[in-house]
């Protein structure tokens, strides 16, 4: 089964930037079955929502509207994600967390908290 750990939370002021990190572990055959990888957000309160994805094979992606322009998701060859965020809002604030489907089903991070504060 994939592993994920996440990195690179924390505290900004609005306007700053953060980038996450998820890397994606496990058995050759379980990291060769991710189809995306993603980063979902739940802020205080609310619902989990999708922030950005990323397709492995091809590279599209999409974004949750509140963040385009400013989050940029990105992958490489070691099987790691990333989020850049710029330009953040206090409204960004919330526990990040990495998100894979692979084989039919999602594998989850742990999640980092990023707050975004004066």
């Amino acid at each position: 089964q994939v592993q994920l750990v996440e990195s690179g939370g924390g505290l900004v002021q609005p306007g700053g930037s953060l980038r996450l990190s998820c890397a994606a572990s496990g058995s050759v055959d379980s990291i060769y079955s991710i189809y995306s990888m993603a980063w979902y957000r739940q802020g205080p309160g609310k619902r989990r929502e999708l922030v950005a994805r990323i397709i492995k094979n091809g590279g599209s992606t999409d974004y949750l509207d509140s963040v385009k322009g400013r989050f940029t998701i990105s992958g490489d060859e070691t099987n790691t994600v990333y989020l850049q965020m710029n330009n953040l809002k206090p409204e960004d604030t919330a526990v990040y967390f990495c998100n894979a489907f692979a084989a039919g089903n999602n594998r989850w991070g742990q999640g980092t908290q990023v707050t975004v504060s004066s």
